[in-house]
């Protein structure tokens, strides 16, 4: 490949996707030039021209499977993608070759196309599919699991935190009524109009996740699952869901991290109506350490991205990404701020829709870890919206934040 440095740019219908692609170097000398790839064509441009996004990781040279297909990663793992009708518009899913069949792990988004897909891929497998593994509850990793399990009379593995999460969003308000989203959002600082459309409702989780089994085997920190005579541990990240679960194989020095560990952007990190007074951002810091430990050369295979090396390094700039914004927040918070308020500081594009349902989640949850550690407090003023104060005194931080600012869906 020339022995060059280039990095990879894929671009759908917002912020393009940074990826640093590694060619023949063992080590990272000179970058003089990255290559930009664009839907059906590329070119050269100098590195200065790029100014915001590149993560030093590796990334070995795997064929990016078309739809349908498979790449293989590693004996008895192999990779696939499915499309997501969402800004971030794919899932990379896994099959783990076992004894007598295929492990799926994660399934993607419920829908006939999804659903078509599976089809295609299964009918040119030499094995049946024996069982099937789900990271978390959002709709892009469990959305077909059901239909899967149902058609192959197969057991769905996962957390039980992430199974009964599911279940209960699967079921619906079942007759309650929304007072709670109602006054969540009301205050968080918006407005009546956005209120009012929290009354018309909408299919939801429902819409995009196939029935989900009525029974479920436990994944819990530390079990491990013997497929094809290898062991998988699991490992529990938090924050992102409620009980992630990611996969690790010591044998191949390969971690199926699902949402937890990204390789190019952020997972959302939210505080939702569901429960108003979380603190996901402290479990998500607390549970990417574990992680660290994991040897230098493991091969991290992510549900969002490209399969990398570099897991540690990757998990220093996510815990500096988010104490960036914690910083920023405190400093802007010494006059009284609202979550909306706070969106600009968090966030450099425009909001609406699903993506300030997501970046108002953001904010509060970086909110509720500096009030419970004791850098913000918090009121309520007439209109019932909390404002965010900053304890003590702060000094204007240093640094800038060059974490892809494109948003998850799911």
């Amino acid at each position: 490949m020339g022995g060059k440095l280039g990095v990879r740019i894929n671009v759908q219908k917002g912020p393009c996707e940074l990826v640093l692609l590694r060619y023949s170097y063992r080590q990272y000398k000179i970058i003089n030039h990255i290559v930009l790839y664009y839907p059906g064509k590329s070119f050269r441009t100098p590195l200065g021209n790029v100014q915001r996004g590149v993560t030093l990781l590796e990334y070995p040279e795997y064929d990016v499977p078309k739809e349908g297909e498979l790449t293989k990663i590693a004996d008895g793992v192999f990779w696939l993608r499915m499309p997501l009708p969402f800004e971030l518009n794919h899932i990379n899913l896994y099959l783990l070759e076992d004894n007598n069949g295929f492990f799926i792990v994660d399934t993607g988004i419920g829908g006939r196309r999804t659903a078509e897909i599976w089809s295609t891929i299964i009918d040119r497998l030499n094995k049946p599919i024996t069982g099937v593994i789900v990271t978390h509850m959002h709709p892009d990793h469990i959305g077909q699991a059901g239909a899967l399990c149902e058609a192959w009379k197969v057991p769905l593995y996962m957390t039980a935190g992430e199974y009964f999460a599911a279940r209960t969003f699967r079921a619906g308000a079942q007759g309650a009524t929304n007072r709670p989203d109602i006054e969540h959002y009301r205050s968080l600082g918006l407005g009546e109009d956005f209120l009012a459309n929290l009354s018309k409702g909408g299919g939801g989780y429902s819409s995009s996740v196939e029935p989900i089994p009525v029974a479920f085997t436990r994944l819990y920190e530390g079990r491990v699952l013997t497929i094809g005579e290898r062991e998988w541990q699991v490992m529990i990240g938090r924050g992102h869901s409620p009980e992630h679960a990611c996969l690790y194989c010591a044998e191949l020095g390969i971690l199926l991290s699902g949402d937890h560990i990204l390789p190019a952007i952020s997972p959302n990190i939210g505080v939702y109506s569901t429960e108003p007074t979380a603190n996901p951002l402290a479990d998500y810091l607390t549970t990417l350490v574990p992680f660290k430990s994991l040897p230098k050369d493991t091969l991290g295979c992510p549900a969002h991205g490209l399969p990398f090396t570099g897991i540690s390094t990757r998990i220093d700039k996510l815990t500096a990404h988010h104490h960036q914004h914690l910083l920023e927040l405190q400093f802007a918070c010494q006059t009284p701020l609202s979550a909306k308020d706070c969106l600009p500081v968090l966030f450099k594009r425009e909001l609406s829709g699903n993506h300030l349902f997501f970046a108002l989640a953001e904010s509060l949850s970086h909110l509720n870890y500096l009030m419970y550690e004791g850098k913000l407090e918090r009121n309520t003023d007439s209109d019932g919206v909390y404002r965010f104060r900053t304890v003590g005194e702060v000094t204007e931080p240093v640094g800038d934040d060059d974490e892809a600012d494109q948003f998850m869906q799911v």
